[in-house]
């Protein structure tokens, strides 16, 4: 008999967690859709890797990996950066709930399907390369997320993009597709529709 699993439903209640918490925001934003988006620009960064500078990602595999990276708080929800980081004993001790969380959710597979979902979800099992370059890219769909709002008068917002702007900085250093994605991508996810279309003919 097959084993019953929670798994999907877990991840299928994404929409209902709220990011940005503590924060007004003018559009919101819940997990599925920041997770596609990682999933996206993480899947372009492994692509613009091996094309421009000798990468050898997979970038199927970076986009899998993006769509889960936010398994845990299918659990926890999603918990303010401010409130996450300014304390290191605080962040230890996030990082361990969200790894029991992680942990907790590859439990829900059938057993047989662990060994393979295990390097997906669970951060600390993550292959480094992988594990930076979705990294890179949920920084970089905050930033755009931050951006978005103070063009149109969020200005809570401000703070936020400085901070992801020096830490951007820091992954541009020795991530050329970051700085080559921001080159070829930013400037138009800040236009209207209108100019879009009249960008694509």
């Amino acid at each position: 008999m097959i084993q019953k699993s929670t798994f999907l439903a877990w991840l299928l209640r994404m929409p209902l967690i709220k990011r940005w918490a503590l924060m007004h925001t003018i559009k919101p934003e819940n997990v599925a859709e920041h997770s596609h988006q990682v999933a996206v620009i993480a899947h372009l960064l492994a692509v613009i890797r091996n094309t421009y500078f000798d990468g050898q990602l997979e970038p199927e595999k970076a986009a899998t990996i993006a769509l889960y990276h936010e398994v845990s708080e299918t659990k926890l929800q999603d918990i303010n950066h401010v409130t996450k980081y300014h304390n290191p004993t605080l962040t230890r001790e996030f990082k361990k709930l969200e790894e029991l969380a992680e942990i907790e959710c590859l439990h829900t597979l059938p057993s047989d399907l662990q060994p393979i979902f295990g390097h997906l979800l669970v951060q600390n099992q993550v292959p480094t390369p992988y594990k930076k370059i979705v990294k890179a890219a949920d920084l970089l769909s905050a930033y755009l997320k931050a951006c978005d709002e103070i063009r149109f008068g969020n200005h809570e917002f401000e703070p936020v993009k400085t901070r992801l702007e020096r830490m951007l900085a820091t992954f541009s250093d020795d991530m050329p597709e970051v700085k080559y994605f921001r080159e070829c991508f930013e400037e138009n996810c800040a236009v209207g529709v209108d100019e879009l279309a009249k960008n694509t003919k």
